[in-house]
């Protein structure tokens, strides 16, 4: 839950649905950690 309410309040944008559906918010996508792998769940 952590990281769905830090994703939310960075890129003030939600997809829609409950899993997928990244290609609507970039930025949800395009935040990455060190390791490469999507911050936003």
């Amino acid at each position: 839950m952590f990281f769905c309410q830090k994703c939310c309040a960075k890129c003030l944008c939600v997809p829609p649905g409950t899993y997928g559906n990244k290609e609507f918010c970039p930025c949800y996508n395009n935040w990455k950690t060190k390791r490469g792998g999507s911050k936003c769940p």
